[in-house]
């Protein structure tokens, strides 16, 4: 016990050195060590795992729901995850850790895979994660959009560039068919 008790104790007193010392950066331009960051990951990916795996993904195939998904993704989301054929943006390149290009993960095609990053992905959304510059998008947005969401960001693996600017040009269209009718409306 007494072994237990001078090593907490000389733990406490080594962090607390390096608080006061400052030998801890806290810079977002200065990277963690390998170990810590190797750390951080295992801690945040097992906590996303346990608060998501009980969470029930309703149907998301619908042409809607991912065109739903797919709006609030390119007006929200750009700017830090970037989309096929962005360039890095002032915002992305600043944060750290970075955000993650969903574009460049591979595509999934196994539906259990598929199914709990989903639920994950829904999870983060919702709920937003400390210290890493991802907002929590379910205080201001329905579960059904943030299903949505999570359901397009799947989608977005592996798309190309041309993919995603045609889904660019269907909502232009779409939008400036809304604005023509809601004109002739008045």
């Amino acid at each position: 016990m007494k072994l237990f008790l001078y090593l907490s104790f000389g733990i406490i007193l080594v962090i607390a050195i390096a608080i006061v010392s400052g030998a801890h950066n806290i810079s977002a331009t200065e990277k963690h060590w390998g170990i810590t960051e190797k750390t951080i990951g295992w801690i945040r990916d097992s906590l996303i795992e346990v608060h998501a795996k009980n969470l029930t993904v309703p149907q998301l195939d619908d042409r809607a729901v991912l065109s739903n998904g797919f709006k609030h993704y390119h007006a929200m989301c750009t700017e830090c995850h970037l989309a096929p054929g962005f360039k890095a943006t002032e915002i992305s390149m600043g944060l750290y850790p970075q955000p993650p290009a969903f574009h460049e993960r591979t595509p999934m095609t196994e539906q259990t895979i598929r199914s709990d990053t989903i639920r994950k992905y829904f999870w983060v959304i919702k709920n937003g994660l400390k210290m890493t510059g991802m907002p929590a998008w379910g205080l201001s947005h329905d579960d059904q959009s943030i299903w949505s969401m999570a359901a397009f960001v799947v989608k977005l693996h592996g798309m190309s560039a041309a993919e995603y600017e045609s889904l660019v040009r269907t909502i232009e269209v779409d939008h400036s068919h809304d604005r023509g009718h809601d004109d002739h409306t008045h």
